[in-house]
């Protein structure tokens, strides 16, 4: 199965290059990013061992609508989307924090939940809740940036304690991830669906807030489906879920959680054949549009070809 698992180009005016889990990113002219979107799926921290055919373009073209849709609250980073896999933008100086809100108790909140806590970073969870419930409210549940390794829960209070964030910088961050998270869930049910919770990356150029990164993509969000929330609340079972949940789900009944000694289960064809479609479902649900498949042999020629054209064009943005 074709997929985009690995780039080394070298392109002009090129100064830097960083992997990161899933991204590839070429600095030029220290001033723009062309970031590469590749297939590779990571869970637990952890890079999985083989890509997922088109993963890349559906994330990449989800936040490229997202990002296009939610520009009248906050301006973002992106400048182009030259390739299905590839995003060309501004560089920001990133706040140190990701904001994450959760309008229900699914995910890592949940199993905080189970655990006994009834606080996930400073925010209070009320008793008597299960799986999945709508919260009285959403919170914002921020982790820390790692470089390497697991990233961390941490407070508004330890933020501004710790000074990660400035007291007046981290108000606007809060303001912009509510405001965004509302129009999420506006655009969500339009297509029927419930954005359970995401998170958002900033940064600043000068003294402007930048929305920076994907948003609204399964990667880094959760939905469920509307028509089905409420009779499976009832009945107290799963939530159908349009996420990468499924796949942590999948890795969790393997006997893997990314801990020191587990091994990664195999990943056979069928396995990474049910995720590419699962990916390709994501997609056509939260964008509402039918997926179009490209047609190229070689995915590291069209990739490198297409950032080289927009490279080319970006001298002409003052």
């Amino acid at each position: 199965m074709n997929a985009l698992k690995e780039t080394g180009f070298n392109f002009p005016r090129q100064t830097a290059f960083y992997k990161g889990k899933v991204r590839d990113v070429y600095t030029i002219d220290n001033k723009y990013l062309a970031m590469v979107v590749s297939d590779r799926i990571s869970a637990f921290d952890v890079v999985l061992p083989r890509a997922i055919p088109y993963k890349g373009q559906v994330l990449n073209l989800i936040a490229a609508k997202a990002l296009k849709a939610t520009e009248d609250i906050i301006p973002n980073w992106l400048i182009d989307v030259p390739d299905p896999n590839v995003s060309i933008g501004r560089i920001c100086m990133p706040f140190k924090v990701e904001m994450v809100i959760r309008g229900y108790l699914s995910g890592h909140a949940w199993r905080e939940y189970q655990l006994g806590k009834r606080e996930v970073c400073g925010e209070k969870l009320p008793d008597g809740l299960s799986e999945n419930d709508k919260l009285p409210e959403p919170i914002i549940t921020p982790t820390t940036k790692a470089s390497v390794g697991h990233d961390e829960d941490i407070s508004e209070k330890e933020i501004l304690e710790q000074g990660i964030v400035s007291k007046e910088d981290y108000t606007k961050l809060v303001k912009y991830t509510k405001a965004l998270y509302k129009r999420g869930t506006e655009i969500a049910a339009e297509r029927g669906l419930i954005l359970v919770d995401t998170k958002y990356e900033f940064g600043k150029i000068e003294d402007q807030i930048y929305l920076m990164d994907e948003i609204h993509t399964p990667d880094s969000s959760r939905y469920f489906y509307a028509d089905s929330y409420d009779s499976l609340q009832e009945s107290g079972d799963p939530q159908r879920q349009l996420s990468k949940e499924f796949v942590r789900k999948w890795l969790i009944e393997n006997g893997f959680q990314g801990k020191d000694g587990q091994s990664v289960p195999l990943m056979t064809d069928e396995v990474v054949q049910s995720i590419s479609e699962r990916y390709i479902e994501l997609y056509e649900h939260i964008v509402g549009e039918k997926f179009d498949y490209p047609h190229s042999e070689n995915i590291n020629e069209r990739v490198e070809q297409n950032i080289v054209r927009a490279i080319n064009k970006l001298e002409d943005i003052k």
